[in-house]
């Protein structure tokens, strides 16, 4: 099993999710967050006077899939999330040991 997140900007989230539901994958956790990466914020004006926003509203997906499908999963995120400007976002992709769904005791795959 592997565990993706990812962080994308706000406005793409519903793309992401139906691309993710189109592959069969429908269970996941969406958290709002801030961060910056390379460009670090941006520059903006209020009021006649300029101002540094560092971080950046965006939001972080995490979901748990079996490790077969894990390539059609970071490929459907990376398309459907991305706009080609600076600030798209990343992917993370590490190793689940263990899960259990708590409702049934079921292990691994299968609490997925």
């Amino acid at each position: 099993m592997k565990k993706i997140e990812a962080i994308i900007k706000p406005f793409k989230l519903e793309e992401v999710k139906d691309a993710l539901g189109e592959i069969g994958i429908e269970g996941m956790t969406v958290t709002e967050v801030k961060g910056f990466g390379r460009q670090k914020g941006h520059t903006e004006v209020y009021r006649g006077s300029e101002y540094t926003v560092d971080f950046l509203p965006k939001i972080k997906l995490e979901l748990v899939v079996a490790d077969a499908r894990v390539e059609a999963a970071v490929g459907a995120i990376v398309k459907s999330a991305k706009t080609g400007k600076i600030g798209d976002g990343k992917v993370f992709v590490s190793t689940v040991e263990q899960s259990v769904r708590i409702r049934t005791d079921e292990k691994g795959d299968q609490a997925i």
